[in-house]
């Protein structure tokens, strides 16, 4: 089993919740409901205590420790892909991001619960089911403001086409994919990008939303590589300030 293949995997997954969980936790305060507030909250607090626990591997891998691996290093060496660095703009962005983005992770610890890995199998196992709630909120209220007033339609609807090519992007392979497939590890990219294909299209067969003809889009990819937007270094400038001030710090 390649341990490099591995600490691939574990980055950009650990990179993906840490980085989601600081956007969502940018909400508080700002919810358009008192419970969506929470609810956000909530859910970052989640994925940032999940980030760590991946981070955790890591450093039983040889890597360093969770406060270093989160907080010192630069945009380009962040795995994370370009949708979750993405600023939150209005609500109706947030959600559809919330729902596209908590739909693929859901399935990818799904997935991750049959590793061939076991610190990472039997994290997933766990994970599963604080992502539960997550992506039975998404698509809850995909569903009623998808199928609400002629405004909130037409908002979820503009953010869906403008989601949808950073939303791809999420499944961009990595360079070890055909090992970490052969070696059990997880099941792959393609696959992975499959069921979440179909869930996408069963639930939004459930609103008066169209989903965009995918095979049109092109996926905004290179986050996994390290070539991110101009958002992720003032996010991350913001979210290591305090352990710059104190490294004793912790979160």
């Amino acid at each position: 089993m390649n341990a490099l293949a591995i600490k691939e995997l574990l980055y950009k997954i650990a990179d993906d919740q840490l980085i989601i969980g600081h956007r969502n936790s940018e909400w508080t305060g700002f919810g358009p409901l008192l419970e969506e507030d929470i609810a956000f909250s909530s859910m970052a607090q989640d994925k940032v205590g999940q980030s760590q626990a991946l981070y955790t591997i890591l450093h039983s891998m040889g890597e360093q420790d969770p406060d270093t691996i989160a907080f010192t290093r630069n945009a380009a060496q962040f795995h994370n892909c370009i949708f979750v660095e993405l600023p939150n703009g209005e609500y109706d962005f947030s959600l559809i991001r919330h729902f596209l983005y908590d739909t693929a992770v859901a399935f990818r610890f799904e997935m991750l619960s049959a590793s061939s890995f076991q610190p990472l199998a039997e994290l997933s196992n766990k994970i599963r089911g604080e992502l539960k709630y997550h992506t039975l909120h998404a698509n809850t209220w995909v569903k009623q403001l998808g199928s609400a007033t002629e405004e909130s339609i037409a908002r979820l609807q503009q953010s869906l086409v403008y989601a949808m090519p950073y939303a791809l992007g999420m499944f961009e392979p990595s360079a070890f994919e055909q090992e970490l497939i052969a070696d059990g590890v997880f099941e792959g990219e393609a696959a992975l990008r499959e069921q979440w294909i179909k869930r996408i299209e069963a639930i939004i067969a459930q609103t008066s939303l169209r989903l965009p003809d995918l095979r049109t889009i092109t996926a905004i990819q290179g986050g996994r590589v390290g070539k991110h937007s101009e958002h992720l270094q003032p996010l991350l400038d913001e979210m290591s300030e305090v352990f710059r001030i104190d490294p004793t710090a912790e979160w």
